[in-house]
Protein backbone atom coordinates (compact mmCIF):
# COMPACT_ATOMS: atom_id res chain seq x y z
CA UNK A 1 0.00 0.00 0.00
CA UNK A 2 1.44 3.47 -0.86
CA UNK A 3 2.73 6.05 1.67
CA UNK A 4 0.00 8.88 2.28
CA UNK A 5 0.38 11.79 5.23
CA UNK A 6 -2.69 10.46 6.63
CA UNK A 7 -1.70 6.52 6.91
CA UNK A 8 2.00 8.25 8.57
CA UNK A 9 -0.17 10.01 10.76
CA UNK A 10 -2.41 7.03 12.11
CA UNK A 11 0.42 5.09 12.87
CA UNK A 12 2.31 7.80 14.56
CA UNK A 13 -1.27 8.06 16.97
CA UNK A 14 -1.54 4.62 17.14
CA UNK A 15 3.06 4.29 18.48
CA UNK A 16 2.47 7.87 20.73
CA UNK A 17 -0.53 6.21 22.27
CA UNK A 18 0.52 2.99 22.98
CA UNK A 19 4.22 4.12 23.90
CA UNK A 20 4.59 7.90 24.08
CA UNK A 21 5.77 11.08 22.14
CA UNK A 22 9.55 10.39 23.05
CA UNK A 23 9.65 6.50 21.64
CA UNK A 24 8.28 7.93 18.64
CA UNK A 25 11.40 7.64 15.94
CA UNK A 26 11.30 8.04 12.41
CA UNK A 27 12.47 4.65 12.11
CA UNK A 28 9.71 2.88 14.38
CA UNK A 29 7.17 4.64 12.46
CA UNK A 30 8.26 3.21 9.27
CA UNK A 31 8.64 -0.13 10.52
CA UNK A 32 5.33 0.10 11.52
CA UNK A 33 4.56 1.27 8.08
CA UNK A 34 6.71 -1.60 6.40
CA UNK A 35 8.38 0.83 4.49
CA UNK A 36 11.42 2.77 3.83
CA UNK A 37 12.45 4.79 6.85
CA UNK A 38 13.87 7.35 3.58
CA UNK A 39 10.73 7.17 2.34
CA UNK A 40 8.77 8.74 4.84
CA UNK A 41 10.29 12.02 4.21
CA UNK A 42 9.02 12.23 0.59
CA UNK A 43 5.85 13.16 2.70
CA UNK A 44 6.97 14.42 6.27
CA UNK A 45 10.32 16.41 7.06
CA UNK A 46 11.07 15.07 10.42
CA UNK A 47 9.28 13.74 13.33
CA UNK A 48 7.74 17.43 14.66
CA UNK A 49 6.45 17.67 11.12
CA UNK A 50 5.21 14.00 12.11
CA UNK A 51 3.31 15.48 15.58
CA UNK A 52 2.24 18.74 14.02
CA UNK A 53 0.25 16.24 11.27
CA UNK A 54 -0.94 13.99 13.98
CA UNK A 55 -1.85 16.77 16.33
CA UNK A 56 -4.56 18.70 13.41
CA UNK A 57 -5.23 15.65 12.77
CA UNK A 58 -6.79 14.41 16.13
CA UNK A 59 -7.91 18.46 16.11
CA UNK A 60 -10.19 18.03 13.33
CA UNK A 61 -11.58 14.87 14.45
CA UNK A 62 -12.98 16.63 17.18
CA UNK A 63 -16.68 15.80 17.71
CA UNK A 64 -19.67 17.23 20.43
CA UNK A 65 -23.31 17.17 20.33
CA UNK A 66 -24.77 20.50 19.39
CA UNK A 67 -27.65 21.74 20.69
CA UNK A 68 -28.26 25.17 19.20
CA UNK A 69 -31.31 25.25 21.37
CA UNK A 70 -29.95 24.61 24.66
CA UNK A 71 -28.37 27.24 26.84
CA UNK A 72 -25.36 28.68 26.21
CA UNK A 73 -24.09 27.13 29.42
CA UNK A 74 -25.19 23.79 28.95
CA UNK A 75 -23.98 24.33 25.55
CA UNK A 76 -19.76 25.27 26.96
CA UNK A 77 -20.36 22.45 29.37
CA UNK A 78 -20.47 19.86 26.79
CA UNK A 79 -17.69 21.17 24.60
CA UNK A 80 -15.51 21.69 27.56
CA UNK A 81 -16.35 17.88 28.35
CA UNK A 82 -16.14 16.55 24.79
CA UNK A 83 -12.67 18.36 24.27
CA UNK A 84 -11.67 16.39 28.09
CA UNK A 85 -12.76 12.72 26.35
CA UNK A 86 -10.82 13.86 23.60
CA UNK A 87 -7.56 14.74 25.63
CA UNK A 88 -8.00 11.01 28.25
CA UNK A 89 -8.35 9.32 24.54
CA UNK A 90 -4.76 10.49 23.55
CA UNK A 91 -3.30 11.23 26.61
CA UNK A 92 0.13 11.37 25.35
CA UNK A 93 -0.31 13.61 22.43
CA UNK A 94 -2.36 15.93 24.10
CA UNK A 95 -0.21 15.88 27.14
CA UNK A 96 2.72 16.94 24.87
CA UNK A 97 0.49 19.52 23.04
CA UNK A 98 -0.50 21.20 25.76
CA UNK A 99 3.55 21.65 26.23
CA UNK A 100 4.84 22.20 23.23
CA UNK A 101 2.26 23.19 20.21
CA UNK A 102 1.20 26.72 21.38
CA UNK A 103 -0.66 26.49 17.90
CA UNK A 104 -2.57 22.59 18.41
CA UNK A 105 -5.49 24.83 18.27
CA UNK A 106 -6.21 26.79 15.05
CA UNK A 107 -9.06 29.14 13.74
CA UNK A 108 -10.62 26.54 11.43
CA UNK A 109 -10.55 23.62 14.25
CA UNK A 110 -14.18 22.08 15.17
CA UNK A 111 -13.59 22.85 18.98
CA UNK A 112 -12.13 26.63 18.37
CA UNK A 113 -15.60 27.47 16.13
CA UNK A 114 -17.77 25.83 17.95
CA UNK A 115 -16.42 27.61 21.45
CA UNK A 116 -16.50 31.51 19.59
CA UNK A 117 -19.90 31.00 18.49
CA UNK A 118 -21.26 29.71 22.06
CA UNK A 119 -19.71 32.89 23.73
CA UNK A 120 -20.87 35.26 21.02
CA UNK A 121 -24.11 33.44 21.57
CA UNK A 122 -23.59 34.19 25.63
CA UNK A 123 -23.46 37.88 24.60
CA UNK A 124 -19.77 38.65 25.10
CA UNK A 125 -19.19 41.58 22.19
CA UNK A 126 -17.31 40.26 19.29
CA UNK A 127 -14.74 42.52 19.96
CA UNK A 128 -14.02 40.08 22.56
CA UNK A 129 -14.82 36.93 21.34
CA UNK A 130 -12.07 35.57 20.70
CA UNK A 131 -9.79 37.07 23.97
CA UNK A 132 -12.85 35.37 26.45
CA UNK A 133 -12.01 32.28 24.35
CA UNK A 134 -9.01 32.46 24.49
CA UNK A 135 -8.80 33.12 28.84
CA UNK A 136 -11.09 29.85 28.49
CA UNK A 137 -8.95 27.39 26.71
CA UNK A 138 -6.18 28.53 28.83
CA UNK A 139 -7.67 27.42 31.86
CA UNK A 140 -9.73 23.78 30.71
CA UNK A 141 -6.18 23.41 28.77
CA UNK A 142 -4.16 23.67 32.06
CA UNK A 143 -6.50 21.15 34.46
CA UNK A 144 -6.29 18.71 31.62
CA UNK A 145 -2.83 19.40 31.50
CA UNK A 146 -2.44 19.08 35.12
CA UNK A 147 -4.75 15.92 35.24
CA UNK A 148 -2.89 14.05 32.40
CA UNK A 149 0.33 14.20 34.28
CA UNK A 150 -0.96 13.18 37.25
CA UNK A 151 -0.30 17.12 39.31
CA UNK A 152 -3.90 17.58 40.21
CA UNK A 153 -4.27 14.41 41.76
CA UNK A 154 -1.13 15.91 43.93
CA UNK A 155 -2.04 18.64 44.38
CA UNK A 156 -5.62 18.15 45.75
CA UNK A 157 -3.84 15.83 48.34
CA UNK A 158 -1.87 18.82 50.15
CA UNK A 159 -3.00 19.57 53.14
CA UNK A 160 -4.05 23.43 54.60
CA UNK A 161 -1.43 24.49 57.16
CA UNK A 162 -2.70 23.59 60.61
CA UNK A 163 -4.80 20.99 58.81
CA UNK A 164 -6.30 18.32 61.83
CA UNK A 165 -6.92 15.21 60.05
CA UNK A 166 -9.28 13.89 63.24
CA UNK A 167 -10.65 17.57 63.71
CA UNK A 168 -14.33 17.22 62.99
CA UNK A 169 -14.70 13.52 62.84
CA UNK A 170 -13.33 10.14 61.90
CA UNK A 171 -9.32 10.62 61.71
CA UNK A 172 -9.18 7.27 59.27
CA UNK A 173 -11.95 8.54 56.91
CA UNK A 174 -10.26 12.21 56.80
CA UNK A 175 -6.70 10.82 55.99
CA UNK A 176 -8.40 7.97 53.23
CA UNK A 177 -9.99 11.22 51.84
CA UNK A 178 -6.79 13.12 51.34
CA UNK A 179 -4.90 9.92 49.96
CA UNK A 180 -7.09 9.46 47.29
CA UNK A 181 -8.03 12.95 46.34
CA UNK A 182 -11.21 14.06 45.37
CA UNK A 183 -13.10 12.67 42.22
CA UNK A 184 -11.47 14.78 39.00
CA UNK A 185 -14.65 14.76 37.44
CA UNK A 186 -16.56 16.54 40.11
CA UNK A 187 -13.05 18.95 39.93
CA UNK A 188 -13.62 19.00 36.51
CA UNK A 189 -17.48 20.70 37.34
CA UNK A 190 -16.08 22.57 39.56
CA UNK A 191 -13.64 24.38 36.91
CA UNK A 192 -16.40 24.79 34.38
CA UNK A 193 -19.23 25.98 37.44
CA UNK A 194 -16.25 29.08 37.90
CA UNK A 195 -15.87 29.65 34.32
CA UNK A 196 -19.26 30.03 33.77
CA UNK A 197 -20.27 31.92 36.97
CA UNK A 198 -17.33 34.37 36.49
CA UNK A 199 -18.94 35.37 32.34
CA UNK A 200 -21.81 35.65 34.23
CA UNK A 201 -21.42 37.93 36.29
CA UNK A 202 -19.39 39.72 33.46
CA UNK A 203 -21.78 39.97 31.49
CA UNK A 204 -24.42 40.58 33.80
CA UNK A 205 -21.89 43.52 35.16
CA UNK A 206 -21.81 44.93 31.74
CA UNK A 207 -25.43 45.16 31.48
CA UNK A 208 -25.66 47.13 34.54
CA UNK A 209 -22.93 49.40 33.58
CA UNK A 210 -24.70 49.89 30.42
CA UNK A 211 -28.60 50.71 32.08
CA UNK A 212 -26.60 52.91 34.45
CA UNK A 213 -25.13 54.90 31.74
CA UNK A 214 -21.81 53.73 33.35
CA UNK A 215 -22.46 55.37 37.01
Amino acid sequence: MPLTEAGIYAAALRLIDADGVEALTMRKLATALDANPMSLYHHVPNKEAVLRGVTRMVGAQFRTVTLQDAPWQERIRLLATDFRTLAHRHPELMAYSFSHQPDFIQADDPFWTALTAIVEAAGVPRSEVSEIAALMVAVVVGVLAAELNGALHQWSTLKPPGFDDGGDGDGADSADTAVEGPDQDHMFRLVMDTLITGLESRLTGGRDSRDTGGH
